[in-house]
């Protein structure tokens, strides 16, 4: 029997953790919307009313959940006329649950899976457990976070579901962002044939009324990863679409949220902090961004050139700060105090990272000293994922700022995003093509092999190479040994000798060791693939990083 759902309407909303009073307000405003479009059900997603994820704060401030209670009470006053589902916290619990609200007041609250009228309403993901339905549509409220392969998974998931139980699916998803969690929306319903019959806009707020059967598109491109295989490759282009868009909304939802509006980076003309602008200047708006070129002695006409052009074709604000003066003054105190010290301990490096780390400091000094001085501004660090595995960026440097947008892209994808922005951007070309063709280094220290600013492959290894390691251990939790004998992308396009191979192997395994507590203190950043080192992703003991591979300890 035909399943009806002209009736119903989805809205996909963007809510804040703990402002219980204006998710509240957005919700009664959603309702009094569909009431105008004749709508008898409204559904919204999971944790609708408190904002997701929770984390540990219904237990140190219990009154979240009390005033949660509160506004349902108060949401459920305007529903004379409308069965509303809302996601909320469990009154007795600190779990997720279903609220029924009807006939002005609260009907039912449903844990996981229960049936109300015509409708089964589960939460998050448990509709995995259905075996038999008899013939009632399947609700399902969550708060599904967007990563890599996680729109495929979810499309084939839901539409297997609705064939496989001869039922309408009705999935209604949570939009926006809390701190590096992105939710994408695209609430959709799926047909008794497992045919998508409505979907939801991506990335955005919107009622979604399903007697329309409007499928709204899905982040360029992103469609094209469902006949993909699951393997590593540097064809980046049916995913780009969907980490750009996440993360502008993560960069744009984190300020908003926070109270901050303005964002201040220190532009190197390298890839790095050419895309964070980029993506600044997309969420914030231009004017609200503020690019500081630090030059040193080391720094390049040509990058200096490079960031002033970009500042120029985002039309960003742009200033120059050479940072000779405070390395001179900061070298000549420590080494003062260095030789102080070597008199007491003999344990001083013949080769120190000191000048280098001294360079990346300073900048960092200067970054903060203008958000200090200017309200609502907030630095920006400008790490990438690839070199955050090796641990190379610095503590305090580089690293540090309010926000790390693109800690979980990798540089492969870094380049192939730069690529993307220039196309599809309203402006565009705004990267000079120089910034993507020159090879990537922090122009902090000399290579004594060439005699020129030592390039950060050459510091580490091919990132081609390096992100496949990456994917290898996040994607198929592949050991050493693993990877030891099989074939690499990079290794079908490059000659490398079995023992160059090892010695790459061993100097991921033995820096990403190293590296782990570097992590931890990473500024919050935005989850983009499928597995992260994001802290809200990972978690692991500084205090195990002698991982054991090889037969032996790092």
């Amino acid at each position: 029997m035909p399943q009806n759902i002209d009736h119903i309407g989805i809205a996909q909303i963007n809510t804040t953790v703990g402002d219980i009073q204006g998710n509240a307000q957005k919700i009664i405003e959603y309702i009094s919307e569909a009431k105008k479009h004749g709508i008898k059900v409204i559904i919204f997603p999971e944790y609708a009313l408190t904002g997701c994820p929770l984390g540990d704060i219904l237990t140190r401030f219990p009154v979240v959940k009390e005033e949660s209670s509160r506004w349902l009470k108060e949401i459920a006053k305007h529903t004379p006329e409308i069965s509303t589902i809302i996601g909320t916290v469990c009154p007795d619990s600190n779990t997720s649950c279903a609220a029924i609200l009807e006939n002005g007041k609260i009907e039912k609250l449903i844990h996981n899976i229960g049936e109300y009228k015509d409708f089964i309403i589960t939460t998050g993901e448990d509709y995995k457990n259905f075996s038999n339905v008899s013939n009632k549509i399947i609700i399902n409220i969550c708060a599904s976070q967007t990563k890599t392969y996680k729109e495929k998974n979810k499309h084939n998931e839901l539409s297997n579901l609705a064939q496989k139980l001869n039922s309408v699916i009705i999935h209604a998803n949570q939009v926006g962002a809390t701190d590096g969690i992105v939710f994408d929306g695209a609430s959709r319903v799926y047909g008794q044939n497992g045919n998508l019959i409505a979907r939801a806009k991506s990335f955005e707020e919107q009622l979604l009324l399903l007697r329309n059967k409007e499928i709204f598109p899905l982040a360029k491109d992103l469609e094209k990863s469902f006949d993909e295989p699951h393997k590593f490759s540097l064809n980046y282009d049916s995913d780009l679409g969907r980490t750009y868009e996440a993360l502008v909304l993560g960069i744009r939802d984190y300020f908003n949220k926070t109270g901050f509006k303005r964002a201040v980076l220190g532009l190197s003309g390298g890839l790095d902090s050419t895309i964070c602008a980029v993506l600044l200047a997309d969420a914030l708006g231009a004017e609200n961004v503020f690019g500081v070129s630090m030059p040193s002695k080391l720094t390049s006409a040509e990058s200096k050139n490079d960031a002033e052009e970009l500042a120029k074709n985002l039309g960003i604000h742009f200033a120059q700060a050479p940072i000779k003066p405070m390395y001179e003054t900061t070298n000549n105190s420590l080494q003062e105090l260095f030789n102080n010290v070597e008199t007491k301990w003999d344990c001083r490096y013949k080769q120190s990272f000191t000048p280098d780390n001294i360079q990346a400091r300073s900048r960092a000094i200067l970054l903060w000293g203008i958000s200090n001085e200017f309200a609502n501004c907030l630095p920006i660090a400008t790490s990438d994922k690839s070199e955050s595995y090796m641990g190379y960026a610095t503590i305090n440097g580089d690293m540090s700022g309010g926000l790390a947008p693109i800690a979980d892209v990798t540089k492969t994808k870094l380049f192939a995003l730069a690529r993307w922005m220039n196309k599809n951007r309203e402006t565009k070309n705004a990267i000079p093509e120089n910034v993507i063709l020159k090879r990537p280094g922090a122009e902090l220290a000399i290579d004594p092999k060439t005699g020129k600013t030592l390039a950060a492959e050459d510091a580490l290894m091919p990132y081609e190479f390096m992100d496949e390691i990456i994917w290898r251990i996040e994607n198929k939790h592949e050991s050493y040994e693993d990877m030891l004998n099989s074939r690499f992308l990079y290794e079908k396009k490059t000659n490398i000798s079995p023992e160059q191979k090892t010695e790459w192997l061993d100097k991921f395994y033995r820096r990403m060791s190293t590296a782990i507590y570097k992590w931890t203190i990473l500024p919050p950043s935005i989850a983009i693939d499928a597995y992260s080192i994001n802290k809200n992703d990972y978690h692991q003991a500084i205090t195990s990083s002698k991982i054991n591979y090889r037969g032996h300890l790092i």
